[in-house]
């Protein structure tokens, strides 16, 4: 269960968001400027709120009321990025191991081959990220996420920096990730078909508000 309800002023935009999801992908939707970042990156903590709580599964990550305020690296929350953000420098499967690493996890060779089997990613171990498909770049970034054993994984558009070809060519590791990976997410976008594919609930943003809130079918009235 994730319960967001906050409010955040960002020059003259007021971000004022409150719900409450217990599906595997929550979806944000919306136009750009929307407020969609914003609300995901402070579930993450990049950004604190001038005003609400943020709970995970019992847990409270930000209350102002209280005073607290759980800082990023303590929150246990994945986060993909639209452009991948891997390190140049390290191959694919040292990428994948520095989320584990930075987060002092033990190995765990029987989760590493299930994410790497799942995303299909076992034949670019060896590779650089600048040798690697902008679809195998997002897969790899959703392997790092995931070997880091999060309890959330925020989404902030992946697909967007792909071309139409990629994206067909990612949208199937996305929906086995909902179905097998047992990791709830929170993905971001403003394309309507990708979250009717995805999503199990929606959160529906205009101009920093929540106009609308349920299953897939808010969709249809709202996009």
């Amino acid at each position: 269960m994730l319960r967001v309800d906050i409010t955040k002023q960002l020059g003259e935009f007021k971000l004022s968001a409150a719900f409450a999801s217990e599906g595997r992908v929550t979806g944000l939707f919306g136009a750009s400027g929307s407020g969609k970042t914003s609300l995901i990156n402070m579930i993450a903590g990049l950004l604190r709120p001038d005003r609400g709580s943020i709970v995970i599964d019992g847990d409270t990550l930000e209350d102002t009321a209280d005073g607290i305020h759980v800082p990023t690296w303590r929150r246990r929350i994945g986060y993909v990025f639209q452009d991948a953000r891997l390190f140049p420098h390290l191959n694919v499967a040292q990428n994948l191991d520095y989320g584990r690493r930075m987060n002092g996890l033990a190995a765990d060779p029987a989760q590493h081959k299930r994410i790497i089997d799942l995303l299909d990613i076992g034949g670019l171990l060896d590779r650089r990220p600048g040798k690697l498909s902008g679809g195998e770049r997002q897969r790899v970034a959703l392997g790092r996420a995931l070997l880091a054993k999060p309890r959330l994984l925020l989404l902030d558009e992946p697909l967007g920096a792909l071309d139409e070809g990629r994206k067909l060519e990612i949208l199937p590791y996305l929906v086995r990730l909902r179905d097998e990976a047992g990791v709830p997410m929170v993905y971001v976008s403003h394309d309507a078909a990708e979250l009717r594919q995805l999503a199990t609930q929606i959160v529906m943003l205009r101009d920093g508000q929540v106009t609308a809130f349920g299953g897939v079918k808010v969709l249809t009235s709202g996009a």
